[in-house]
């Protein structure tokens, strides 16, 4: 299991070690629900029916990171069973929280978090966005068992435990979710010719040339936005490379005192789309063979609780 060692519960450090353990936890609990609300909460959750526990149960405990570990992936999993249904009734596409990188808005360094909980997510390949939207589309089992496995490197005899089926079992979910999200993947694309192709398409965009946008558009490309109700938004994809540029020409036609910013979006080069005052939108990309063929829109407040204070 991917934790850190921690000592015995006698030890004079064991609540500042379990104190360590946040920071994992969150990293595990947003993989597993692409919500760092729900993240936070079921982490919260975990570190509650700890403290709930008699001394001499938590003595009897060997590794409380360990414990707690188990514990986050079953309220995630939990989560995840219910979640399915208030989706499916959210106003709109669903789209994970998207992540900043605080280095970026403050100069923090790293190794010198804030307190910000955006800022213990570590941020790479598997918070891409691209891979979190494919993991949306697996069965909760699925989609612990692999995470846990794949990406945490649980044994299976642990995952086991935590989904409540036998290991061949759990290891069946983690090869049919694995050859799924395999199936969807497009061929890395170097993160430096990522950033050049967006910052491309961003002065295109600002210009409103839109000839320019649909040489840097796959004729496929899609654009999902996320309001969920609470922010304008188109309620379907757009799609297709021409309508795709036309559309994002007639939003730019309305952005006076608009502007773009190049940030990292969950690791990656993105954009953020902001009114002078507050951040607005949120964009996330999937480029192909040096196109864009996916453009994620993140408008909802509630989720850009992250980028807020930034």
């Amino acid at each position: 299991m991917n934790t850190p060692h921690t000592p015995d519960r006698g030890h004079p450090d064991s609540d500042r070690v379990l104190i360590e353990e946040r920071g994992p936890l969150n990293n595990l609990a947003y993989r597993l629900l692409g919500s760092l609300t729900e993240a936070e909460d079921a982490v919260q959750e975990a570190y509650a029916r700890w403290y709930a526990l008699s001394l001499e149960q938590q003595t009897a405990i060997a590794s409380p990171g360990a414990w707690l570990n188990t514990v986050v992936s079953r309220i995630c999993l939990d989560v995840l069973r219910s979640t399915r249904v208030r989706r499916e009734q959210y106003v709109g596409e669903w789209l994970p929280e998207p992540l900043p990188d605080g280095r970026e808005w403050s100069g923090r360094e790293t190794g010198h978090p804030s307190g910000d909980p955006a800022d213990r997510i570590t941020l790479d390949e598997s918070v891409d966005m691209a891979f979190l939207v494919v993991l949306e589309s697996l069965a909760p089992a699925e989609r612990v068992a692999f995470l846990l496995h794949d990406v945490f490197r649980y044994p299976f005899a642990e995952v086991a435990e935590i989904v409540g089926r036998k290991p061949g079992a759990c290891r069946q979910l983690a090869s049919r979710a694995r050859r799924r999200i395999r199936d969807a993947q497009h061929t890395a694309v170097p993160a430096y010719r990522r950033a050049a192709i967006i910052g491309d398409f961003k002065r295109a965009w600002e210009a409103k040339d839109i000839e320019t946008l649909v040489e840097l558009l796959d004729p496929t490309a899609t654009i999902i936005a996320d309001g969920g109700g609470r922010a304008s938004a188109s309620p379907v994809p757009i799609e297709g490379g021409n309508t795709v540029a036309a559309f994002l020409v007639g939003l730019a036609e309305h952005a006076e005192g608009h502007a773009l910013l190049e940030r990292s979006v969950n690791g990656q080069p993105g954009l953020v789309g902001t009114d002078g005052t507050r951040i607005e939108t949120v964009f996330s990309f999937e480029i192909a063979d040096d196109r864009i063929t996916r453009i994620w829109a993140v408008r909802n407040p509630e989720k850009l609780q992250p980028w807020s204070d930034r």
